[in-house]
């Protein structure tokens, strides 16, 4: 006896919360310009990012 595969597809959204395409997306953008804004910071001052901060 075999099993009928079911007919109908479900239309599921994909959520923007959690581990998906888009919140990757977001992320890596992000870290991009956060990386390109230090290296100009480091350019322009001649200090590195800590140093700038008064960490270092």
């Amino acid at each position: 006896m075999t099993q009928s595969q079911p007919t109908v597809k479900p239309n599921l959204e994909e959520t923007k919360f959690g581990f998906n395409s888009y919140a990757e997306r977001l992320n890596g953008r992000a870290a991009m310009i956060g990386f390109l804004l230090m290296i100009i910071i480091e350019v322009v001052t001649d200090k590195g990012v800590l140093a700038w901060l008064g960490l270092h």
